[in-house]
Order: C-alpha cells, then structure tokens, then sequence
C-alpha cells in the first residue's frame, strides 16, 4: 500500500509542476481561454499586431470593460494598432435597429472628430444617467450638448462616409464570428470573449499573450 502511494506521489508531480510552469509562463489553451477566426481576417502590416475591439454602448458589460481596456491602452505592448468597431448583429436578415444605430453614432463622432468628446460620455449617458438615446432625434440633442451641431450632426450621421462604416462593422461582426461583446480580436486569427476567462484582467492578459505570439515573443 505504501509503494502504491509512494508511485501516485511520483507521477503526479510532473502534471503539478506543468500546471504551475504553465501559469507562470501565462499559456493558454486556443478553444479554451481563446479561440481562431475562421476564416482569418487581414490583421495590421508586417511588424505590427492589430487588436480590435468588438462592442455595443448599450451592453453593461462594454461599459464595465472601458476603464480596463483604456488603462491597458496607455501601456500596450510596442507594435500594437488599436481599432474600435462597434458591433451589429443581424436579426431576421437585417441589422439590429438598436445596435445598427449605436454603431452610427460612433462613426458619426469619428468622421467628425467629436470622438474623445462624445465616446466615454455616451456610454455614462446610457448606463448612469439611464438615459434613451436610440434615434436620431436623441442622439442629436446629445451631441449638441457637447457642443456639436444639430445640423452637421444630421448631415454626417446619415452621410455616405458614414453608411459605408456602418455597412463595415455589420460585415466584420459576422466576419469575427462573435457570438457577444465585448470581444478582442488579434490580428484577425484569434478572438478573445469576455465569456471564455474569468475576469476583464484575463480577457487583457490572454490578448497581450496573443500579441506576443503574433509578434514573434512566444
């Protein structure tokens, strides 16, 4: 009896020091704490790392995820390009009104280079003050408040800039296969969802070992 715990003892130390090398080394399991786009999508030139990221500004957990990606944005890794592109999802053949719209409203910012102003208020906008900004009509009186034209305001929201950016996000968020937000894409191989890791500090450390994968570190 002794000599059959004493051979259990022995074989489980090498699968206890593999668990403990693998969490020091941050490794992670593709299917598991990430998964790949099928097929790959075209990802940032040679010698840099895109990462996109996927979300909705009526989502709470979007709203939750912003401090966390901002902060990580002030010290991501060298090479990185960052790309925002707000998702819309497809319901009975077409765009989701309620998602479609938000995603207006980001690239309406955008092109008129109202984004810091109208970005990180929008999302308090809607999660703190509980505020209903799903028209055109809202969001317009919205983007006045931060100093924007009621008339460029319109003119841009319903521009062909503005369409053509829209019809993007539609096609990308079927491209990166996501199934909810927010989601990480990495050069266009991999997505990493809020859903597969335990926390938003995961979600960021599974992407930074992507990017070093990516970028030749690992």
């Amino acid at each position: 009896m002794i000599r059959k715990l004493i051979a259990v003892m022995l074989l489980s130390v090498p699968l206890w020091a593999h668990a403990e090398k693998a969490q020091e080394m941050d490794e992670y399991i593709e299917g598991v704490e990430y998964a790949a786009i099928v097929p790959p999508l075209s990802g940032a030139q040679e010698g840099k790392v895109k990462v996109v990221e996927l979300f909705w500004y009526g989502c709470q957990h979007c709203f939750r995820f912003e401090p966390y990606i901002n902060k990580w944005l002030k010290n991501k890794p060298e090479g990185v390009e960052f790309e925002r592109i707000p998702a819309v999802f497809m319901k009975d053949g077409k765009p989701n009104p309620g998602w479609e719209i938000m995603a207006r409203a980001y690239y309406t910012a955008d092109v008129m280079g109202v984004l810091e102003k109208i970005h990180s208020p929008l999302f308090d906008a809607l999660h703190v003050k509980k505020a209903r900004l799903y028209s055109q009509e809202e969001l317009r009186d919205f983007f006045a408040a931060h100093g924007v034209s009621g008339s460029d305001f319109d003119a841009t929201f319903n521009s062909f800039a503005v369409n053509g950016l829209v019809a993007n996000a539609i096609s990308k968020t079927t491209q990166y296969g996501i199934s909810g937000v927010p989601t990480l894409g990495v050069q266009g191989k991999y997505r990493v969802a809020a859903g597969a890791v335990s926390s938003f500090e995961d979600m960021l450390s599974v992407t930074n070992f992507l990017i070093a994968k990516e970028s030749g570190g690992k």
